[in-house]
């Protein structure tokens, strides 16, 4: 059955192939911009806006507003005519793995995600369009990964097969965007020194504990996963949900080059403990566990009942705005050192990007649905839309200079989360083309001098680890083995984590459940396709 699927999805491809050679006749310099008939590139230009549905990731502390000035914008410049469904960030692996896998209600393009973990296995299987395969539909994408010198990041995105499946957003450089942010009021109150290791970040939420017997000093924004991911890396692992690898137990040696299972190593067994005995000392947020969304932690941050986080800079002035109390100062720190050093989550120069399902490729307007999305996203007057807003609205050009309209400048909240908030520039879902130096318009001097310190640091920010090679077969053994694997870490996590297990005495208890569950051979599929 799987062959035959696959076959007729071959055939669905080489018949949009073929018509795409057929439009391309006599159009080999075509314009990265191009997408009617009428600017040279050979592609049919529908006279009414093309139709497209999407699935957006949806983060409850930028919700998603159909009438945002970005998305008005670039729909009238890319003659589109966008369905947008908004899915809350904690359902949308569940929602776009039911699509993918089901066929069913699939949209013509979903954002925001990559082809690791399950949906590799499911690229590989014939779900989703290898995109890789028609470069002349993606012009304004080929160009940027040009212009960024991008060819080998995209090399590192293909899968077994050699190609690749979704575009990805493009950053010209990484850079620090989230971290610890803590209260750098109460440390000036407490003459505390600014924390460089996670035992300095224990004493002091141990001291603002002490004088807030109520508070919890540690909390988190949307789900541990954003704690997990933050933080593991300077414990030597990244693992659950948004684990690195995508693989959910497994962790990469930078040392080795070698994948190892992290979720059994002494390494999670240390991380583990840190956690229990946060919970455990009150000093880490009780609803850890349950979804915090964006308003809740603002308040819980605003008010002091939290003095601690790990979230987004651009989150910063929207808590001080709201709070009443007094002198209230936030302030992000560089990655804190731990057991492994100190490193921040790892990142490449790509990030999540746009899948097309397979059923996509049945429309008869494939290319230009591509063509279309090609141009809504990576082309320059789109990337910028999406970055700065319209020109004349929200900014102006004085030479090279950025100059944010008046009301911007003068938001309490500031210019970058007003930019979100108000006309939906910065949304990661959104926004594929990443440009380092316009980015850090939107900012204070003190982040640039946060991002000037962080790059610094030797391997603060390190490179994701490689994809594994699987072909359809063996991502799909990965992908059975991965969701006990998961399920199981999660608990156990939960668990640990909360006191209801002990990380001392029940370790033995959870590494045979997880060797039953086979992690060691999951680990050796992952290496042995390197």
């Amino acid at each position: 059955m799987k062959m035959q699927w696959k076959k007729a999805l071959a055939g669905i491809l080489a018949t949009a192939f073929a018509c795409s050679a057929i439009a391309g006749c006599g159009n080999n310099a075509a314009s990265p911009d191009s997408t009617s008939a009428t600017d040279g590139s050979g592609a049919q230009s529908p006279e009414s806006p093309i139709k497209i549905t999407m699935y957006y990731s949806d983060n409850a502390t930028l919700p998603f507003k159909e009438d945002w000035l970005s998305v008005q914008e670039v729909q009238k410049i890319a003659n589109v005519d966008l369905k947008i469904e908004a899915i809350p960030i904690a359902d949308y692996d569940t929602k776009v793995s039911l699509a993918l896998n089901t066929g069913n209600n699939a949209p013509d393009v979903i954002l925001y995600k990559m082809t690791t973990g399950e949906i590799a296995s499911l690229a590989l299987n014939g779900a989703i369009v290898p995109i890789g395969d028609h470069p002349e539909w993606t012009p304004n994408f080929n160009a940027k990964v040009e212009e960024f010198g991008m060819k080998e990041d995209i090399d590192k995105v293909r899968l077994k097969d050699g190609k690749f499946y979704y575009l990805p957003a493009l950053y010209d450089k990484p850079f620090y965007d989230g971290g610890l942010i803590l209260r750098e009021d109460f440390l000036e109150k407490n003459n505390l020194p600014a924390p460089k290791t996670y035992d300095d970040l224990y004493n002091i939420l141990k001291k603002y504990k002490e004088q807030n017997p109520n508070s919890y000093p540690l909390t988190i924004l949307a789900g541990p996963r954003v704690l997990y991911r933050m933080t593991m890396p300077a414990f030597g692992i990244s693992l659950g949900k948004n684990a690195a690898s995508g693989s959910w137990t497994l962790s990469w040696d930078y040392e080795t080059g070698k994948y190892f299972p992290g979720a059994i190593s002494d390494k999670f067994k240390e991380y583990a403990a840190f956690m229990a005995k946060l919970y455990a000392e009150g000093l880490l947020d009780p609803e850890m566990a349950d979804p915090i969304d964006g308003d809740k932690w603002a308040q819980k941050m605003a008010t002091g009942v939290s003095m601690a986080t790990y979230a987004y800079y651009d989150q910063i002035g929207g808590v001080v705005g709201s709070s009443k109390v007094e002198g209230i100062k936030l302030q992000m720190y560089p990655p804190l050192a731990g057991p492994a050093g100190a490193h921040h989550q790892e990142k490449n120069r790509t990030a999540s990007g746009i899948l097309f399902p397979k059923k996509t490729a049945e429309r008869p307007d494939f290319e230009q649905v591509v063509r279309t999305v090609d141009k809504m996203f990576y082309s320059d007057e789109c990337a910028d839309i999406w970055c700065l807003g319209v020109e004349g609205k929200t900014y102006t050009r004085e030479g090279d200079k950025i100059v944010y309209s008046d009301e911007i400048l003068n938001s309490p909240d500031g210019i970058y989360k007003t930019m979100q908030v108000k006309y939906g520039c910065g949304s990661d879902p959104f926004q594929k083309v990443w440009v380092n130096e316009q980015e850090m318009t939107k900012y204070d001097e003190n982040y640039a001098r946060i991002n000037k310190e962080v790059a610094a640091m030797k391997d603060s920010i390190r490179p994701l680890p490689p994809t594994p090679k699987f072909d359809d077969l063996q991502a799909e053994e990965a992908g059975v083995l991965r969701t006990p694997l998961a399920d199981a870490f999660d608990r156990w996590m939960n668990d640990f984590t909360t006191g209801a297990k002990s990380v001392e005495k029940d370790w033995d208890t959870y590494v045979q459940e997880m060797k039953n569950l086979q992690i060691e051979k999951y680990c050796e599929i992952y290496n042995s396709n390197l």
